[in-house]
């Protein structure tokens, strides 16, 4: 399984990362040591520049779109079936497509508004 970062929402792939677990159970994933040493000063996500949370509340990434809504995190088991499997496999591919397209128009959208400034 594929975690997240709790502090800077990157991917954790299996073997790697440090996990804290608090006195109430909860359990914080962390992908390297930056984003453990951050958390245990207290800092918040929303306020360090380089995190995905400061950057989708400042509008430099892409936030509140559609093809985003796939990667959550759902706690419900289903029943095993090849076709579902395939359906899904070939879903995720064209979503990526679609996000990789929005995200190339967002950022060029993005430029554009500085190219006009400078002019």
């Amino acid at each position: 399984r594929i975690y997240r970062c709790w502090f800077c929402s990157s991917p954790i792939y299996p073997g790697h990362g440090v996990m804290f677990v608090r006195n109430d159970s909860k359990e914080f994933r962390f992908c390297r040591g930056k984003c453990h040493k951050a958390f245990k000063k207290k800092r918040a996500p929303r306020k360090t520049k380089w995190t995905k949370t400061y950057r989708k509340s400042l509008r430099k990434d892409l936030s509140d779109d559609f093809a985003q809504m796939f990667e959550r995190k759902r706690n419900v088991i289903q029943k095993y079936s090849r076709d579902k499997l395939l359906t899904t496999l070939n879903a995720i591919k064209t979503v990526n497509e679609i996000r990789d397209k929005r995200e190339r128009l967002f950022v060029i959208k993005r430029l554009k508004k500085g190219i006009d400034l400078r002019r």
